[in-house]
């Protein structure tokens, strides 16, 4: 059981070693003092000078910096979710002046009214200068640090896009205003809320009731998710919750999952083919590049329409398939099949052969094509 558990372990200290980590001293005039941080660029930052990463703003750096910064690099391995730019910020011995609020209104005030302009007057203007940044942040916090990231959803223009919020030790207020101030949101907000029955007691049930409030918010820019867990400590938290954060936050940059496909694509009144630009559309929009468009999704869509028998959206898959692969045989593929289910064998039959002089691709091979022409050749005698 010891040598199971330690191989995803191992694998992802592993991987955040091929990441690159480094550590810098920033002075920041807000706070009058020196500030240690934490920063992993992602694998492959030095091989592109156009590509630009989501930034991720850690406080408690000195402890949760780097199940942020691995959690980062394992997801981004595997392509579900983009390569980011992790910071974190050490506070240790710091993080309660950091995180003061007033007594009557709950809001930042002395050293925390000066640590919360810091980061967004400060700290992000500098990473944005230095850094290949993409338009979205994360901000990610424990007990009271989790509080006070809450604190930059109450501006008009949030700096951060997501919110992970993990055991937080809330102020009185807090709860109150996030109700009041999220359901008139413009902008698209991803938020992450966690605790667990092992938690600290007031933390829970505040907790709890933050869900709550939160879970009653009808806004289509608004998007939640919670997690409850069995076991975890309060300081064990944050290791459970850091994976489900992710995989919430970056959900329509994965690929087409089971799930998403039974649910989604089967029961989809319109195009499949539309819905798979319009999820891409989606990716470049919150994070900020133009994603490839993977060879599951083209076979999730693909298998779609074999189920549903619907044709005729071969032609569109086709089509963005040469626009994605225009050296590969996958866009004729299509087309082929295509012309082969609306009555143009020959042509269904000659295109297969075009693809002789094209490059195979995701299990797609010239042989297969061959094949596929000559039993149409056999059938109808051509």
């Amino acid at each position: 059981m010891l040598r199971k558990n330690l191989v995803p372990i191992l694998f992802l200290i592993f991987i955040s070693i091929k990441a690159q980590t480094r550590y810098e001293t920033f002075h920041s005039d807000k706070l009058g003092e020196d500030r240690e941080l934490k920063i992993q660029l992602p694998r492959g930052y030095n091989d592109s000078s156009d590509t630009t990463y989501p930034l991720f703003i850690v406080w408690d750096g000195d402890y949760l910096f780097e199940p942020v910064a691995g959690n980062v690099d394992y997801y981004a391995y595997w392509e579900d979710m983009p390569g980011a730019i992790v910071v974190g910020i050490n506070q240790y011995d710091l993080r309660y002046d950091d995180c003061t609020y007033s007594a009557e209104n709950s809001l930042p005030m002395d050293k925390g009214a000066k640590f919360f302009e810091f980061i967004g007057l400060e700290l992000i203007p500098y990473l944005e200068k230095t850094y290949r940044l993409a338009n979205f942040r994360v901000a990610i916090g424990h007990d009271e640090t989790a509080n006070f990231i809450n604190y930059y959803l109450l501006k008009d223009n949030p700096v951060f896009n997501g919110y992970i919020v993990l055991s937080p030790e809330l102020a009185p207020d807090t709860t109150t205003y996030l109700s009041e101030r999220l359901p008139s949101m413009e902008k698209k907000i991803f938020y992450y809320l966690s605790t667990s029955d092992n938690d600290v007691a007031k933390i829970r049930e505040k907790t709890q009731a933050l869900d709550a409030s939160l879970k009653a918010i009808d806004n289509k820019n608004f998007h939640y998710t919670f997690n409850n867990f069995e076991g975890p400590s309060h300081y064990g938290l944050p290791a459970h919750s850091i994976p489900n954060a992710l995989e919430s936050i970056f959900q329509v940059y994965q690929p087409i999952s089971k799930k998403e496909y039974q649910e989604v694509l089967l029961k989809l009144d319109g195009s499949p083919v539309e819905y798979l630009v319009e999820k891409y559309a989606t990716i470049e929009e919150l994070f900020g590049f133009d994603k490839q468009v993977s060879i599951n999704d083209f076979k999730a869509v693909a298998a779609t329409i074999e189920k549903t028998e619907k044709f005729g959206y071969y032609e569109e898959l086709g089509k963005l398939a040469r626009k994605q692969y225009p050296e590969t045989l996958l866009g004729n593929y299509y087309l082929a099949r295509f012309y082969e289910e609306t009555g143009e064998p020959k042509k269904a039959m000659k295109t297969y052969q075009s693809a002789y002089v094209l490059k195979e691709i995701g299990g797609f091979t010239k042989d297969m094509m061959l094949e596929r022409a000559d039993a149409i050749k056999a059938d109808f005698g051509y």
